[in-house]
């Protein structure tokens, strides 16, 4: 099989990839990266110094693809498939890059402040920081809600890569800081984010791992009941 990507079935990020590679049906391997594995860890490290995921190794090309906006326009003019995640229209272009960075930035990068706080040891907790996330997340939603006022998907009518990044950004993000009841496109729009085929099966691979989620007792019941 050409393509391998190296992941773990909890990390959002992996997730935003995994359902670019879903909706077209393209073959891959996944291989899980295990960075509590000092070999699995140092292997990674090869592939990408700075030890993010997900990272993409192309057989057939020789190539290694990091950073999840390049990888899934990598797949779109490597492996082209019925789903155009980045259009031709260089106007809606945009917007779809724009919304896409939108939500990496500045809905999966407070979420992760968010979550990651709680990790860390006694004493050593940042307050101001995990304060200003939820400002973020805030400003993020207010700015969503507009967004999607007369669209379905975050763009326009068409499934795109800003979707592939809301759904894994906005999934967390909710469980830390709860949508308000004055935004109900934002609600509505995660609901139907979560009845497409692909998003339900990267769900499902992550069901198991739920449990290590650090607010896990937030989640709802839904997506726990089969990960006990």
């Amino acid at each position: 099989m050409a393509l391998t990507l190296y992941l773990h079935p909890l990390a959002s990020f992996c997730h935003k990839v995994l359902i670019g590679l879903y909706e077209n049906g393209t073959p891959f391997e996944a291989k899980i990266v295990d960075f509590a594995d000092p070999g699995s860890a140092a292997a990674h490290i090869e592939r990408w110094p700075v030890g993010k995921i997900p990272v993409l190794h192309d057989t057939e090309t020789g190539r290694v693809v990091q950073e999840t906006s390049i990888i899934i326009e990598y797949l779109q003019q490597r492996y082209p498939g019925p789903v155009l995640l980045l259009p031709d229209d260089t106007r809606h272009l945009l917007d779809v890059r724009l919304w896409d960075r939108f939500y990496d930035l500045y809905v999966s990068v407070p979420m992760q402040k968010i979550v990651t706080d709680r990790l860390r040891p006694e004493g050593h907790h940042d307050p101001y920081g995990v304060a200003d996330a939820h400002a973020t997340l805030e400003t993020a939603y207010t700015m969503i809600e507009g967004q999607l006022f007369g669209r379905q998907w975050t763009t326009g009518d068409d499934f795109t890569m800003a979707d592939c990044s809301a759904l894994p950004a906005l999934f967390f993000a909710a469980i830390v800081h709860p949508f308000k009841d004055d935004q109900p496109r934002l609600a509505t729009y995660l609901e139907r984010l979560l009845q497409r085929p692909s998003v339900e099966r990267v769900i499902a691979e992550a069901r198991p791992y739920f449990k290590f989620f650090p607010y896990k007792e937030a989640m709802p019941k839904r997506f726990l009941e089969a990960a006990e």
